[in-house]
């Protein structure tokens, strides 16, 4: 143990915060992302998933603590396994 009383080889994860910025966490995010995309979504999506197997998604992952940190971010939800949160978003966003 370190002098906080944790272990020393604790493992961190690291996130995105509202601006983007990575920074490191104990704590696992919640959602995984697409950096360059700038889509959030569930980290059991069916889409990232494949495209991760596929070894395409890997070097642009990020995650985030919770879906207001990815708004915050910029980012959108994914229109596969977040489709309530898409479809506000995209009426949120359609240009007239």
């Amino acid at each position: 143990m370190n002098t906080n009383g944790h272990d020393a080889f604790m493992k961190t994860y690291k996130l995105l915060n509202s601006v983007g910025d990575t920074y490191s966490s104990e704590t696992p995010g919640l959602l995984g992302g697409h950096r360059k995309l700038k889509i959030y979504g569930r980290l059991d999506c069916s889409s990232a998933l494949s495209f991760i197997q596929k070894g395409h998604y890997v070097k642009y992952r990020v995650f985030f603590a919770d879906e207001k940190t990815a708004i915050s971010a910029g980012y959108r939800p994914c229109a596969r396994c977040m489709k309530e949160a898409y479809q506000l978003w995209k009426s949120s966003h359609t240009i007239v």
